[in-house]
């Protein structure tokens, strides 16, 4: 067995060991290749379990907090998602082979022109990325079946919940420090909603506006 295709299931084995055991989230994580979205001096730890830093002071997350976000969000193969927080495009492209089409948001220009490179290479059609402010959404295309947010709020979003459909799921984390934040779920009634806290986890600030870069 060859040095990469070991440490890809090395890499499976930590996602299976730390939680993540729905086969079609497994299966879809298998398929992309998280070497594409690791650039420069860290594409050799693009295996590894653990928080990469990518451009414009952001990080491509831990691929098993990838895999439990995901599996949270119990995604269907009709349903539309919203992203908050493109990054690396990682997360996005896992999505994107388990459901029908993801919308997502970042605010760095830079790195929303990265990830469609990588989209256009592993020809992955059915992503529509947009520079703004996610913290706002996208009503133009709301409501969603599901909303998935990669940075830290001190709570969920207004805006964000009032554009998940009834019955859809946010999964998103929250915190008011880089130290203390866990990762919640929402689940929209018909009354109101459902929250439940999955577990601490540590995301860079959800940010307003549109940077600069």
């Amino acid at each position: 067995m060859n040095d990469i295709s070991e440490r890809k299931m090395r890499f499976l084995y930590a996602l299976r060991s730390r939680g993540v055991t729905d086969s079609r989230v497994l299966t879809a994580m298998e398929q992309i290749d998280r070497g594409a979205f690791v650039r420069g001096i860290f594409a050799e730890r693009a295996y590894d379990d653990t928080p990469l830093p990518i451009a414009c002071g952001q990080t491509i997350s831990q691929p098993s907090v990838v895999g439990l976000m995901t599996q949270a969000l119990e995604p269907g193969p009709r349903d539309k998602v919203l992203e908050v927080g493109t990054g690396s495009g990682y997360q996005a492209a896992v999505l994107s082979l388990l459901v029908r089409r993801v919308y997502t948001v970042d605010r760095h220009r830079r790195l929303v022109r990265e990830a469609e490179e990588v989209f256009r290479k592993l020809d992955l059609t059915n992503i529509t990325t947009i520079v703004g402010d996610g913290s706002h959404g996208l009503p133009d295309q709301a409501p969603f079946d599901r909303i998935i947010v990669t940075a830290a709020a001190e709570d969920p979003p207004g805006p964000l919940l009032a554009q998940l459909k009834v019955g859809g799921i946010m999964v998103v984390p929250v915190g008011q420090s880089d130290t203390v934040q866990h990762l919640i779920k929402v689940r929209r009634l018909e009354t109101g909603y459902d929250y439940e806290e999955l577990r601490p986890v540590r995301f860079v600030p959800l940010i307003e506006g549109v940077a600069q870069d």
